[in-house]
């Protein structure tokens, strides 16, 4: 059961807060990924480059928490109480492994 990349309904919409969250979140990642770009055209020094790296590592996996957090506190939460445990928790763990891959 893969689910990545399928568009399916939401069954808890997020708040117009939350999407403003998310949306401002990736949008700084966006502009350090963009940063990160000029500090390779500009020749800067490997270590500055690799550190930036790892900052945005980090900002993408504070978003992708929060976004797995708000997952299963709803969406989870939801198939379950509907009687679709098994679906659900396979899905949350599919979604754990392709996580925690590095």
């Amino acid at each position: 059961m893969d689910h990545i990349g399928e568009e399916r309904k939401v069954s808890h919409p997020r708040t117009l807060k939350e999407k403003e969250q998310i949306i401002n979140r990736l949008k700084r990642i966006e502009g350090q990924v963009r940063g990160i770009q000029n500090m390779v055209e500009t020749d800067r020094y490997c270590t500055d480059i690799l550190i930036q790296i790892s900052a945005i590592n980090a900002a993408l996996k504070k978003v992708s928490l929060n976004l797995l957090e708000r997952h299963t506190h709803h969406c989870v939460v939801d198939a379950i109480k509907s009687g679709n445990e098994a679906e659900a928790i396979e899905e949350l763990m599919e979604v754990f492994e392709r996580f925690t891959k590095s």
